[in-house]
């Protein structure tokens, strides 16, 4: 509560032409406070006139959008024919271009563009056998979509199996497992990779 005890009804005026209240009777503290209000009152009516609001964002480009699924999609072209060199520059080319989106796009956008072609070009480096570029595209996938991307965690896994680094292997496959729930494909690589160390 407020220690005052008495009101004061204060005689007001605005003018009609510019709508700046005045107090007469005034004293220093009031014409202080009115002066603060006035100049809100006049900062906000010229932020009307001038309109410096910011448009509302541009949406996504449909044209990119569709541009990185159809590179995406002749890379899983090219993979199926077994041309599997084609089929990573396809997919490094999907990637340019969906990293290179204007900041303002969503970033889940993004990222889902993004791990889906990170996933593809570590399987068509997994074809080729080049494991550690393999393994990095596969970390890269799970980096940008960590949950309902089991194939990138499997791949992975499968990479530092071949590179020979179980123990790593074993420690990623059960971050995956935590992550992504008993999905049957990690969980028989995980029982490869417990048989291997075993020996």
């Amino acid at each position: 509560m407020s220690d005052l005890d008495t009101f004061d009804l204060l005689p007001l005026r605005i003018d009609p032409q510019s709508k700046a209240i005045s107090a007469n009777p005034s004293s220093r503290a009031l014409d202080a406070e009115l002066a603060a209000l006035n100049t809100l009152h006049r900062a906000l009516i010229n932020l009307e006139n001038n309109q410096t609001v910011p448009p509302p964002p541009v949406p996504v480009n449909p044209k990119r959008s569709a541009n990185v699924s159809k590179l995406r999609e002749s890379g899983n072209g090219e993979f199926r024919k077994g041309r599997y060199e084609e089929a990573i520059k396809f997919y490094t080319l999907g990637l340019q271009m969906a990293l290179t989106r204007p900041t303002w796009e969503p970033s889940q956008l993004v990222r889902e563009e993004v791990h889906q072609l990170y996933s593809n070009r570590a399987q068509a480096h997994m074809a080729l056998q080049g494991w550690p570029e393999g393994a990095i595209d596969a970390e890269a996938s799970v980096e940008a979509k960590r949950q309902g991307n089991a194939k990138a965690w499997w791949r992975r896994g499968r990479c530092l199996i071949e590179m020979g680094r179980l123990e790593e292997a074993k420690d990623w496959v059960g971050k995956g497992l935590e992550i992504e729930g008993d999905e049957k494909e990690l969980l028989e690589l995980l029982k490869e990779i417990e048989g291997k160390l075993e020996k």
